[in-house]
């Protein structure tokens, strides 16, 4: 029975991963909102990292799946739904033709602006209430949660 105890006992602080749950959900959310705003009404969560990425210029699949933290078929599988949507194209390389060359549209360059400005926004929102050195260590404390993930991942050996 003690055991039952224990796990309906309401916790006295939200676990660190509920929190973080439910801030990407509400940041992804607002974020799909605001570029709807802007006549996007197919906000994807992957969307703003690729996008940002790709407003730099072509990128492999490859690539794109690197600074997602994602696998080449989870990469892939974005590049998709980017093609689908009219945002991308996807050609071989001509130096490499194993390689797979992501190219934003001039559909996908827009959007990729709109939703930078809308990641400036919501940035710029968070640093008016979050004192900076508060927002530099939420940041740490991610990225140690990323590299975390990353060492779990990490063949063994």
């Amino acid at each position: 029975m003690g055991r039952l105890e224990a796990v309906t006992e309401p916790p006295t602080a939200p676990l660190f991963g509920d929190v973080l749950a439910r801030a990407r959900l509400s940041w992804v959310l607002q974020m799909a909102d605001r570029v709807a705003r802007f006549g996007h009404d197919d906000y994807r969560r992957s969307d703003a990292i690729v996008l940002r990425h790709l407003l730099r210029g072509p990128a492999s699949v490859g690539q794109l799946g690197a600074v997602m933290g994602v696998t080449r078929q989870a990469a892939r599988k974005v590049v998709g739904g980017l093609e689908e949507r009219g945002y991308a194209t996807t050609a071989r390389d001509e130096l490499d033709g194993r390689r797979l060359k992501v190219v934003l549209t001039p559909a996908g360059a827009a959007y990729g602006r709109d939703v930078v400005e809308v990641v400036g926004a919501l940035n710029r929102a968070l640093g008016r209430r979050v004192d900076p050195g508060r927002l530099d260590a939420a940041r740490e404390v991610l990225q140690e949660v990323v590299a975390l993930g990353e060492a779990d991942r990490a063949p063994a050996g």
